[in-house]
C-alpha cells in the first residue's frame, strides 16, 4: 500500500468515525438534559442553596454577576451566591424561563433564560425591580457536554430595566 492510500484510507477512517459521533447525539435528549439542569438549579435557588446553585458550574468556570462583577471558578461563584442567599436573595423566590437553547456544536450549547425573582429584601446598588416587586432577569449560560452531562463553564446575568417614566 502506497503512503498516499494508506492517508486516504485513514482520512475515510476519520471520517467515518466522526459521522458515527455525530450521529448519536440526541438533540432531543440533549434539550431535556438542559431544560432539566435549569430546573434543577432554579429549585436550589429557591431553596437558598449556593452549594445545589452551584453544583453543574465547572470548576473553572467564569460567571459575571448583575453588576459586572466576575466570579471565577465554581468555588468563587459558590461563595457569592452563599452570600447573596444569606442576606438580600435570603426570601427570594425565582421562576425562570428559557428563552432559547441553541447548539452551535453537538457538545456546546448556549441558553438564553428569563428570571422573574421576588421576595427579596433589597438589591445590589444599581440594580431596580423591573415592575413593583419583580426583578427580572437575563441569563446567558455557555455549557459543555461532558462524560457526566452538561456542565456550565461561563454564565452571565443581566438585570432587565424598568420601562421609562411617562413624559410629562
Amino acid at each position: 500500500m502506497t503512503r498516499s492510500s494508506m492517508l486516504s484510507a485513514l482520512a475515510a477512517l476519520s471520517l467515518s468515525f466522526l459521522s458515527v459521533g455525530c450521529a448519536t447525539v440526541d438533540p432531543a435528549k440533549a434539550d431535556r438534559d438542559i431544560r432539566q439542569l435549569v430546573s434543577t438549579q432554579t429549585q436550589a435557588w429557591n431553596a437558598h442553596d449556593a452549594k445545589a446553585w452551584t453544583q453543574d458550574f465547572t470548576d473553572d468556570a467564569d460567571f459575571i454577576n448583575i453588576v459586572g462583577t466576575v466570579f471565577q471558578g465554581r468555588e468563587e461563584i459558590e461563595t457569592r451566591h452563599a452570600a447573596i442567599f444569606a442576606s438580600i436573595f435570603k426570601t427570594s423566590h425565582a421562576n425562570v424561563t428559557v428563552r432559547k437553547l441553541t447548539f452551535p456544536t453537538p457538545d456546546i450549547a448556549v441558553v438564553d433564560t428569563v428570571h422573574e425573582v421576588t421576595g427579596h429584601s433589597g438589591l445590589p446598588p444599581g440594580v431596580q425591580n423591573t415592575q413593583d416587586g419583580l426583578l427580572r432577569t437575563q441569563m446567558r449560560y455557555v455549557m459543555k457536554r461532558t462524560d457526566t452531562g452538561w456542565r456550565i463553564v461561563a454564565g452571565q446575568n443581566t438585570d432587565v430595566k424598568p420601562p421609562p417614566a411617562p413624559r410629562p
